[in-house]
């Protein structure tokens, strides 16, 4: 099937269309922009990023209804001027082409693999971090001489308009473009060289489904009910200290943020007070500024219809901040504990992506690892324990996307380390060199020598094939 000639949205006069169409015939006719070309990429965008960081914050805050701006600073736009940063640096090794091993005695033969551009990559971002997961993978495919499209999320349109503006001025659509106000379905429905989706994994199955018509391969980063677990042998202000910022970051409307903690139930009443501690520090009130508000009313309600739910069968919350649990005006939760939960509680079957934090008391670790086992593999785990026994036992009897040890959140800042879920928390990695990769066609090329052995073997078979096939098993070729 030719994926080009199904492709029907391509024929349309859109915007999507014509970008979309500019970016697959540059990539045809410059299939392998230099290294060179790619930095000046990279550094305009970081160049761009720290410009207008400012402008880019309060539109942020804008889409959300209040969002600090020294969050979207340190959480969005420096982790991506320092991928950047981290990127330019490396670009140069990346590319050059890997001398790998000659097999069946082909003499002065040689095997290459080239890291080659796919082409034209679409990025469908989502509202919770819309900048830095719009342009974190955008790096990575920049860096694999790429060309790269953006969507962004229908809760993000300010932003859109913005970055539609800034990137526009900067770079030519054949490089780098966003696209605002275009709808799923029509951005979906291209023959992308590879499609990355952010966002829940009902929509990512449709996003395959949809990918799948042009085999596209695609890069889906998604979520889940990632646990935490605190070790009796943790101290238990510290954790607390730590896991509640990644927690409460985002008013909780993070794609790796703890989903629920496991204390030692001897320790429970000792986080509930820690906790309470930390946070007062942190957000005196309902209506401090340093403190998200909830996208939209949608999410909004389910978020307190999963409190009224925990609460009705039997689930004790317990508020950390003061004796305000809403504000409809400004969208806003307070921070929770949620104590007592059981199976049959919305707050323990659907992530949360909110302010809520249950806490489920237990006796072994054992128990708790079978438990995570006995779920979908979240997209982080997280572990508070200072014991390399303990450390050991749950790495290697878990599985999830990643995994942080004594703190929370921060392991999707280091570029060194590959991005990425796995199972129900999604497939493919970006980042640092292994989104390099994500986004390169890793191309074998052989080179034949002088003489070809393998003709030695040519029919008509007889001795000569016999004596050729007993030396290659003897000397293990």
């Amino acid at each position: 099937m030719n994926n080009l000639a199904e492709a029907q949205p391509i024929q349309q006069t859109s915007r999507i269309a014509q970008v979309f169409e500019t970016q697959r015939t540059a990539s045809r006719r410059a299939p392998y922009p230099s290294v060179q070309e790619r930095i000046q990429h990279i550094d305009k965008l970081a160049a761009l990023l720290e410009k207008h960081q400012d402008a880019i914050a309060n539109a942020i805050s804008t889409d959300f209804g209040n969002r600090p701006s020294q969050e979207s600073k340190v959480l969005e736009i420096f982790g991506l001027i320092s991928g950047c940063n981290y990127t330019r640096k490396r670009l140069k090794k990346w590319m050059k082409p890997q001398k790998r091993h000659v097999g069946l005695a082909f003499f002065g033969a040689k095997n290459t693999v080239i890291p080659q551009p796919k082409g034209v990559i679409g990025i469908v971002t989502p509202w919770n971090y819309p900048l830095f997961l719009a342009l974190s993978p955008a790096i990575s495919a920049l860096a694999a001489g790429n060309r790269c499209i953006i969507k962004m999320a229908s809760n993000s349109q300010t932003l859109a308009r913005l970055m539609e503006k800034l990137i526009s001025e900067e770079f030519d659509d054949s490089v780098l473009a966003v696209v605002a106000g275009v709808s799923a379905h029509e951005f979906t429905h291209l023959p992308w060289d590879h499609l990355v989706f952010t966002g829940s994994a009902a929509t990512a199955k449709t996003v395959m489904e949809t990918a799948a018509k042009y085999l596209t391969p695609v890069t889906l980063e998604l979520g889940g009910k990632s646990p935490t677990i605190v070790a009796d042998d943790f101290d238990i202000k510290v954790a607390a200290d730590r896991l509640l910022f990644g927690k409460f970051l985002n008013a909780g409307q993070t794609c790796v943020a703890p989903d629920y903690v496991f204390i030692p139930r001897n320790k429970v009443d000792a986080f509930i007070d820690a906790a309470k501690t930390v946070v007062k520090q942190r957000y005196p009130n309902l209506n401090s500024a340093d403190y998200t508000s909830i996208i939209d009313e949608k999410a909004y309600q389910r978020l307190n219809k999963t409190l009224e739910d925990a609460t009705s069968k039997g689930a004790r919350a317990v508020n950390l901040i003061d004796q305000t649990i809403n504000d409809d005006a400004s969208r806003k939760l307070a921070p929770h504990l949620v104590c007592d939960v059981n199976a049959d509680m919305l707050i323990m079957q659907d992530e949360i992506f909110g302010p809520l934090l249950p806490i489920k008391p237990y006796d072994n670790i054992e128990d708790v690892i079978a438990y995570i086992n006995a779920n979908e593999r979240p997209l982080a785990l997280y572990l508070y324990s200072n014991k390399k026994a303990v450390q050991e036992q749950v790495i290697y009897n878990t599985l999830s996307g990643g995994m942080c040890i004594n703190d929370s959140v921060v392991h999707v800042a280091q570029h060194d380390m590959p991005f990425g879920g796995v199972g129900n928390s999604g497939m493919g990695h970006y980042h640092g060199h292994e989104g390099f990769i994500e986004f390169s066609k890793m191309r074998p090329i052989f080179k034949q020598g002088p003489m070809s052995a393998l003709l030695m073997m040519a029919p008509p078979y007889g001795a000569t094939f016999d004596k050729m096939y007993k030396l290659m098993l003897k000397f293990k070729l």
